[in-house]
């Protein structure tokens, strides 16, 4: 199949209001927000279903494995349908999803709402791909950035609401409100997003599907960032997921409350991602991505010092969240750019290297952390985090290796 199949009118960049963008923002945290939820509940779900603390980490793990099923069979239809229709649609059904699990009363009718509410959430990801559509290429980083953001303050604000909803009312109040928020932002996003879109080629359903696996093998970028971003959320989710338990047991023991207000020391990731856009619009997208690299390694330096200082915990917290979503955005500048014409399907080629590392990050950290305690999870998100940051020494070297034989030539 030939990337000319991709060709379509890609020109007629209509913009996007900044009231819509923000909007795009918000809504696209509120979807992504849903599969955060669980991460400071696992205890109360686990004593509510009496499910053993070491295997708690499934739940997240199922969300995840479900996400990226949506990635493949759901953002695609983004390069096929009308998106306005396609975002609304979506919440709309993840509405229903999220109150399944609010009254869920077995494992597995649990299980099921989880795994419906991971398959939708990809919503968030057909937003980001709308917001790189509508954009003047000149701006197309920093618009991405700002969605981006959205869905980092999503990420942080689902932990800090979650454990105050849980704390107050249980964890299914967290669902429920979710669900009333989301019909909300599906009526808002129906109705102020562009009717019309950039004209583009009828193609199948089949052939769209297929050829986000030929955008593997047509765009190196694409293979280099799709690994990162593994990477880099499985570090992300190993702090995240494992994390409550130790806050929620003894010596700490604090409530869910102050578990949830971890997620806002990192704000700062959600500015990161915003500025490492308009960077990643200046030409400087690789050398923004090994800084931050380098400062996910050594955020889990005071991230290892929990049990002497929480503070110390807070500033690896912000260091780390600021290096994933600043990563996170000059991977998806550079792939944009790659095939403009085909942004749905290249959020949904990158975003499965995502949903695999955060479900990897998930499984694995509470096992370690039953196996070996915290410190064998700081040395588990070191260790990948390590490993990213080799794989862009790499990628750069080999990229300056290519770029002085061109001149050469």
């Amino acid at each position: 199949m030939s990337s000319q199949l991709d060709q379509s009118s890609s020109s007629a960049h209509t913009g996007l209001t900044r009231p819509v963008i923000l909007l795009l923002a918000l809504c696209s945290g509120l979807s992504v927000a849903n599969i955060y939820y669980a991460q400071p509940l696992l205890d109360s779900i686990a004593h509510d279903f009496r499910i053993a603390p070491s295997s708690i980490g499934i739940v997240v793990t199922v969300t995840q494995v479900f996400y990226a099923a949506g990635l493949l069979v759901l953002v695609p239809m983004g390069d096929l349908f009308n998106r306005r229709k396609l975002i609304a649609t979506q919440m709309l059904l993840s509405v229903g999803a999220l109150c399944t699990v609010a009254v869920s009363s077995s494992v597995s009718v649990l299980f099921v709402g989880i795994a419906i509410v991971g398959l939708l959430a990809v919503v968030a990801q057909t937003m980001v791909a709308a917001a790189a559509t509508f954009s003047v290429p000149s701006d197309r980083g920093r618009t991405v950035g700002l969605v981006t953001s959205g869905i980092v303050i999503g990420i942080l604000l689902a932990r800090t609401i979650a454990g105050t909803l849980n704390d107050w009312l249980g964890w299914r109040s967290v669902y429920f409100f979710s669900a009333g928020l989301t019909l909300l932002g599906s009526i808002l996003l129906y109705i102020l997003l562009p009717k019309q879109e950039p004209q583009r080629i009828r193609l199948s359903y089949t052939r769209i599907f297929l050829s986000v696996f030929q955008l593997y093998r047509e765009l190196p970028i694409l293979r280099i960032r799709g690994l990162l971003a593994m990477l880099i959320f499985a570090a992300f989710s190993i702090l995240w997921t494992a994390m409550v338990l130790p806050l929620s047991s003894e010596p700490l023991t604090l409530s869910h409350i102050a578990i949830g207000a971890f997620g806002l020391a990192g704000v700062a990731g959600a500015l990161g991602a915003s500025f490492s856009g308009r960077l990643a619009d200046l030409g400087y997208a690789r050398w923004v991505t090994g800084i931050s690299l380098a400062i996910l390694l050594m955020a889990w330096l005071p991230i290892g010092f929990l049990y002497r200082s929480i503070g110390f915990l807070v500033i690896g917290v912000i260091l780390l969240d600021l290096a994933v979503q600043a990563v996170h955005v000059t991977n998806q500048s550079l792939i944009y750019k790659a095939r403009p014409e085909a942004q749905s399907r290249l959020t949904a080629a990158y975003m499965i290297f995502y949903s695999i590392g955060s479900a990897a990050g998930s499984i694995a950290s509470t096992g370690v952390y039953a196996w070996a305690g915290w410190r064998g999870v700081c040395w588990l998100g070191a260790a990948v985090s390590g490993l990213a940051l080799l794989l862009w020494a790499y990628d750069f070297c080999r990229n300056y290796k290519q770029e002085l034989i061109a001149v050469d030539n």
